[in-house]
């Protein structure tokens, strides 16, 4: 019983004592093989066109990755594109949404309203200008939303 509390208590510290040490900084190998390709390890990769040798600087962020300058101004790039992408697909999305809201709109407004009606000297009534401009309107309407959707797809 003694000895099991012992052997607890040595292994707890074992733990304890590597938890605490820092991290031991690992050479990392980036290959660029002769088709291109990128190959990372802790060995330059046989065959080679190009190896770039990095240590992991643990001081400040712990065990994060290696990255040359090169690499950062591409990871900068790409993220600005993913951004960008963003941008232009909630444009898109509202775009769509108003051109929408504009069809809907001349759906619902082929229906004359109060006051779109001249009576004739027959006793019926006829559509008079109010209507057929609220139509050009609404028509109106739907074409910018087609053209701003247009524009938003192709990124201008």
């Amino acid at each position: 019983m003694r000895s099991d509390r012992l052997v607890l208590r040595v292994a707890a510290g074992a733990v304890c004592a590597l938890l605490l040490l820092p991290a031991v900084a690992q050479t990392l190998y980036k290959s660029i093989m002769p088709d291109g390709r990128v190959v990372y390890g802790d060995k330059p990769a046989r065959g080679a066109a190009k190896v770039e040798e990095s240590q992991a600087d643990t001081s400040k962020s712990g065990l994060g990755g290696v990255v040359t300058p090169r690499e950062r101004e591409a990871l900068k790039e790409a993220e600005k594109a993913r951004a960008q992408r963003g941008t232009v697909g909630d444009k898109v999305q509202a775009a769509e949404a108003r051109l929408k809201a504009a069809e809907a709109a001349r759906v619902a407004g082929e229906e004359p309203l109060p006051g779109e009606r001249a009576g004739t000297a027959g006793g019926s009534s006829r559509l008079n200008d109010s209507y057929f401009e609220r139509q050009r309107r609404l028509e109106g309407a739907v074409e910018s939303a087609r053209r701003d959707l247009e524009a938003a797809r192709s990124g201008r």
